[in-house]
Parts: structure tokens; sequence; C-alpha cells
């Protein structure tokens, strides 16, 4: 008789008598079906994967706290931003955008800046990346921008061709193809890194007032970035560097921290500013939108288990809590679906009610049944609405805000089409250093691209945002500018 108390058990609480040697007719007859915990435990074992993301697989998480230090509530009423002190719990989930679940964390990639605010009025996701803009604007484009990420179909090998023959033929991504080319592009860990909500959205006040803004998280920590050929040799040699570092900082009580900041943007300047405030492929200047300090956030808790709190955190830019609304960005338009509808696939139509997902608020409403529902499914309470049996029913106050719209339904392009200066001028901020390694990067992406008219085509777009930047690129490519640009 064991007399370890602690028993081993199948699935449905029954102590398992032997877990070392399967069932069999005699010692040399066939395994018997009869054996149920061997057939469970085979069986579990074969559906312990759930669908990797098609972006961000992979990824690293940590739990913390944000802590309001600026009075802001006279321009949004999100209860979690109501004064100054106030904690709200959260959890944050990094992550490269384009690699599988195995794929090396130091490679060259937008890396995603996902954060869950666990508020008293629900949870609200703020879905970004550690880049400013993305590189397209409009969601129609997703598909086939991430398709251009991942591999082949035939060789299932990763394709230059692809890559630079898309963003060639979509200037829009010059300014983030920019950023990801630069020193920016491969950040030293995940903790030396800036994140951004990227997208514009509305804050509402208690007096429906509302404004545009944009987030901007500081990293306390100062920014820094891996050389190429450390980045190189780590990938190789420890392809978990980011997840291991962020892991092993927070276990020693370096809790990393970082300032939120916002720039607020009064709603009829959208309609006058020199770029759309709704293209993300597009920043808002700080001389005139200057940065106005929100609060802090501080990781000092690691999970407990990976895949129930890493893996199967589910983020959407449309969990919205009152006083913080959707703006007409159009790429962020699509995510608010396709987020959403991302996890139903992969986790199931009640992810929100796994823990890590799980609002603090009580969710009270008729959603009912579904693969894996984890609570009572409602009980017995009243399953419609509207009713006459005291059911939750809305709240009128908390509808998102009138806005004005005009013109017609069509397919539209966004009006201004100045994909060029915006680029021009980060490349100018760059010192000469900056500069021969961005261009090296570039250089070297590019070389392996077997059509001149796509490089050509590419070099037009660098040359049109500074002729130095195409005249370099050029250069290293043994290539001439195109005649006219």
């Amino acid at each position: 008789m064991s007399t370890n108390p602690n028993k081993l058990t199948t699935s449905w609480g029954a102590p398992v008598g032997d877990n070392q040697n399967s069932m069999t007719a005699g010692a040399r007859g066939p395994t018997l079906i009869q054996d149920v915990h061997l057939l469970e435990k085979l069986a579990h074992f074969n559906r312990e994967r759930v669908p990797e993301r098609v972006v961000h697989a992979k990824g690293a998480g940590a739990h913390g706290y944000f802590e309001v230090t600026n009075d802001l509530s006279g321009y949004t009423k999100a209860a979690f931003l109501s004064e100054v002190g106030k904690r709200t719990p959260m959890f944050i989930r990094f992550s490269t955008v384009a690699g599988e679940l195995g794929s090396a964390d130091t490679v060259r990639d937008p890396r995603g800046f996902a954060v869950k605010f666990y508020t008293e009025e629900g949870n609200y996701d703020l879905v970004g990346n550690n880049t400013p803009v993305f590189f397209i604007r409009d969601a129609i484009k997703f598909p086939d921008f991430i398709h251009t990420q991942k591999r082949h179909p035939q060789t299932h090998l990763k394709n230059p061709n692809a890559v630079w023959d898309f963003w060639s033929l979509s200037p829009e991504s010059l300014h983030q193809v920019t950023i990801l080319m630069s020193d920016r592009g491969i950040p030293a860990t995940l903790r030396h890194m800036h994140g951004f909500g990227s997208h514009t959205f509305k804050w509402v006040s208690d007096r429906g007032e509302g404004v545009w803004v944009k987030y901007h998280f500081k990293t306390e920590q100062g920014v820094k970035n891996l050389d190429v050929d450390l980045a190189a040799k780590l990938a190789g040699e420890n392809p978990d560097y980011h997840t291991e570092d962020l892991f092993n900082a927070i276990a020693n009580g370096d809790f990393p921290a970082w300032k939120l900041h916002v720039q607020i943007m009064p709603l009829e300047d959208a309609d006058t500013y020199r770029f759309d405030p709704f293209d993300v492929t597009k920043v808002w200047s700080q001389k005139d939108y200057p940065l106005i300090e929100v609060g802090r956030m501080v990781l000092d808790r690691n999970p407990e288990n990976y895949f129930a709190e890493v893996e199967q955190a589910t983020f959407s830019p449309g969990s919205f809590v009152p006083g913080i609304e959707a703006s007409p960005d159009k790429m962020l338009q699509g995510r608010l679906f396709a987020y959403s509808d991302a996890h139903r696939y992969r986790v199931g139509a009640n992810h929100n009610a796994l823990p890590i997902n799980r609002p603090k608020a009580e969710a009270n409403n008729y959603q009912r049944d579904g693969q894996m529902r984890p609570d009572t499914n409602g009980g017995g309470s009243v399953y419609y609405e509207p009713n006459s049996y005291g059911g939750p029913a809305q709240s009128p106050e908390h509808k998102p805000a009138a806005y004005a719209v005009s013109g017609q339904a069509d397919s539209v392009a966004y009006d201004h089409h100045d994909h060029y200066t915006q680029a021009g001028d980060l490349y100018r901020l760059l010192s000469e250093d900056e500069r021969e390694r961005l261009v090296r990067t570039i250089v070297g992406a590019m070389m392996p691209v077997e059509k001149d008219e796509i490089k050509l085509r590419q070099i037009g777009h660098f040359y049109k945002a500074d002729p130095d930047y195409g005249q370099r690129v050029a250069a290293g490519l043994g290539l001439s500018v195109p005649q006219g640009d």
C-alpha cells in the first residue's frame, strides 16, 4: 500500500493503480481496450496543443499592476484612470510577429505588446506593438501581408521575394520598414523596448466630451538593441533568450516598469491635421501633441503555468471599458473583429471564462453553452432578453458616444498618400553609424530578391524618402536609382 497521501487520479478523480505498466492479456499478449487509464492518457496527450496563433505565436508574459500617476479624469470616465494612486492588476504578453511557436526570440521582427487591465468595469485590452506605426493601414491587406512573412507553400522556406514584392507595391509600409531595419528591429530584451497602442483611440469624459488619443509606454530600463551578429548567435544558441531574461529578471526581484503617456488631440483637429490621424502608418508629432504622463506599469509576478496563462491569454482591441472607444482607423476596425474571432477558433467561444481572461468584474449576460464552458453556464437563470424576470439589462449611459459620418458607402482609400515624409524624417534623425547599419541590413535583406524590378521599385521609395537613403541602398545592391524618381 502506498504511503504517499498525494494520490494520482484519472481526470474523473478515480485513483490510478498502475501508471508504469499497461494492462495486457498475459505478459506478452495484446494491450486491452479496458485499460481506460492508458486510453485517456494517450488521448489527452494527442490533444495537448491548441492551434498556435497565426501571428504572434511566440511569446512571453507576466503579471503586474498599473498605477495612475496623473489625473486625466477630465478626459475619460474610465474608472481605472479616475484618481492618482489607483492600482489596477494587469497581465502583459510580449511576442514576435511572424515566427512560429518554436522560433527564435532574437530575430528582426516587430514585438507584440498586449496589455490586459483587469478593471472594475471589465477587462480593457490595449493590443499594440513596440513600434508606433504599422506596415499597412487597411485590414483588408492584412492576410496578404502576413502570407508574405510566412513560408513559401512549395519550399516551406522564408521568401524574400514575397516580402519585398509586397512592400514595394505597398509604399505605406516604408515608415515601418525603416524602423524594422534600423537598430530598433532587434530589442536587447523585452524589458528594454518601448510599447505603443499604435492606433488612435477615443477617450470620452463623463460629460460626453471626446478627444482622440495615442498611447506610449516608455521603458524605465532604457532602450537597448542587439547587434545583428550577437542576435544571430543567440538565435542559434539560446532561441528563448528574451523569454528567459524576462522570467529571470522578475524572479530575481528586478521588476521591469514602463511609464504610460498619451498624446491628446481635440476631435476637430482630425479634419485639418497635416496627416490623417487615423492612418496607423503615421505618427503625430510630439511638438504638436506633447506626451502627457498617465501612470506606471510594473511587472512583478511570473506566470505559474505558461500554457494556462501565456498561451491561453486572449487579447482583443475591441475589449473596451466605458470612457474608451474605437476610432475610424481602418486597421483598428478590422482588428476589432479579427482578434476575438481568432480566439474563438483557437481557444474556444468561452475563452473569456478561462481564469487568465476572466474579468474581475462580474460577467453578466445571456451567452450560454459552447465547448468547454467552465462555469455554471448561468444556472437556471433567465436566458433571454428582454424579459420580465429581473435579468441583466442594458445601461444606456454606457452607449458609445455618437459621432458624425459623411459620404457614400464605398471602398474608399485614405485621402493622404504621403508615404515618404515621415520615413525621411526618421532617416535624417539617425546618426551616421545608425544609417550605415540600416542600409547594410536592408541591402542584406534585399540581396536574395530575384527580380531587379522589385529591387528598383523599393529603391525608388527609399529615394523619395531621402535621396541619400535611396542612393546608398542602390549602391549596396549594385543598381542605380530609377530615373524620374
